[in-house]
């Protein structure tokens, strides 16, 4: 991975599921196998070889800031305190402060081993530079999944519903390629803590 890449992670969500469902910490800071959403994102940025990162938090989740201060002293994070009203919105804030060239973007509950995840970059960066370039995963566990069709060389043929953000990206022309992990929890809800749990422990479910 070329060290001019930086990293991206959009953790400005409110977590509301994981409240309701009894989790009272910020979302980044709920642990999967004993390491919160935060750490777990940052180290497969390093499993990568990104140590460049920027990180957008909601007003909310201060602590996650000196959470990431006192373990990750090494790294060079950029900090964005601001309650955003969408992910895109998350998106598109993270991405100002980027460089001119490539950006790999994570949202914090996004949960997948380190090694599918250093792969995924490292297929993403031999892709061309004008490319986006999205992880896409077959295990489908989410209330509104965003569904994908790839094409002939990991071309993306189809994506979303009308309306939709990279839909329209899509429509105007950009190139868009998919490359597969296999197993990804989005964890919103207390359900996905225990799939993510049970992936790390080394468990496919059915």
């Amino acid at each position: 991975m070329a060290t001019s890449i930086r990293g991206g992670i959009i953790a400005a969500g409110a977590g509301s599921r994981l409240r309701a469902d009894g989790w009272h910490v910020p979302k980044p800071l709920v642990e999967v196998a004993g390491l919160p959403l935060i750490g777990a994102v940052l180290r497969n940025f390093t499993t990568a070889g990104i140590t460049a990162i920027t990180i957008i938090v909601n007003q909310e989740e201060r602590d996650c800031v000196q959470w990431v201060r006192e373990r990750y002293p090494d790294l060079e994070v950029d900090f964005i305190v601001k309650t955003t009203a969408s992910s895109l919105e998350s998106f598109q804030e993270v991405t100002a402060r980027g460089p001119d060239g490539p950006m790999l973007v994570s949202t914090v509950d996004a949960w997948c081993a380190a090694e599918d995840f250093a792969r995924f970059a490292g297929q993403a960066a031999a892709r061309p530079d004008e490319a986006t370039v999205l992880a896409v995963t077959p295990l489908v566990d989410d209330e509104k999944p965003l569904w994908v069709t790839l094409g002939a060389g990991g071309r993306v043929d189809a994506i979303g519903e009308p309306g939709e953000y990279l839909e329209w990206l899509h429509g105007s022309g950009e190139p868009l390629y998919g490359e597969i992990i296999e197993t990804v929890v989005d964890v919103d809800r207390g359900l996905d803590v225990a799939a993510a749990e049970a992936l790390a422990r080394g468990e496919r479910r059915a």
